[in-house]
């Protein structure tokens, strides 16, 4: 039996962190996935997941998600059921994530996409032979091809093939 899935999509709101009785954290929040193809009116549909995190993970991503970033989240599909106020049995299906990635920076400024890593990648210094604007733009984690199609300074010797 196999029950994974993984979604990308935006934050609908902040996340609700809660805490059990016995004082386990969890947090929950909806994220809305884009279909990949358009109605017949030419709009863009999505659904609207709701995502379950526990423990360690619910507070890192209750401190650290909000409305309408972009994350990648990883887990498994649950149904639960209920009886709601009225006397009637509700279902809930939710996915229960172990694993959840910022997709964007806390740092983003306004709604749109095109966010960098929420992780920085080394600097390392030093250049190798590369020009130094090359390595500018990687300590910033920008485009390494922003250089508008000029060629790369790479010796044969750099080359792992």
């Amino acid at each position: 039996m196999l029950n994974r899935v993984i979604l990308i999509g935006r934050l609908t709101r902040d996340p609700e962190l809660r805490y059990t009785p016995a004082g386990v954290a969890v947090t929950q929040f909806t994220l809305a996935v884009d279909r990949p193809f358009t109605s017949q009116g030419g709009e863009r549909e999505a659904d609207f997941i709701p995502v379950v995190t526990w423990r360690q993970l619910a507070e890192t991503c209750a401190n650290y998600l909000r409305k309408g970033r972009l994350a990648a989240v990883e887990g498994r599909i649950q149904v639960r059921n209920y009886e709601n106020n009225e006397g009637k049995r509700v279902y809930v299906t939710e996915v229960i994530a172990d694993n959840v990635r910022f997709l964007e920076s806390a740092n983003r400024e306004g709604g749109g996409g095109g966010g960098q890593p929420m992780r920085e990648e080394p600097s390392y210094g030093g250049g190798g032979g590369r020009a130094s604007n090359n390595n500018a733009a990687r300590s910033n984690n920008q485009d390494p091809f922003s250089d508008d199609g000029k060629p790369i300074d790479i010796s044969d010797d750099d080359l792992p093939f």
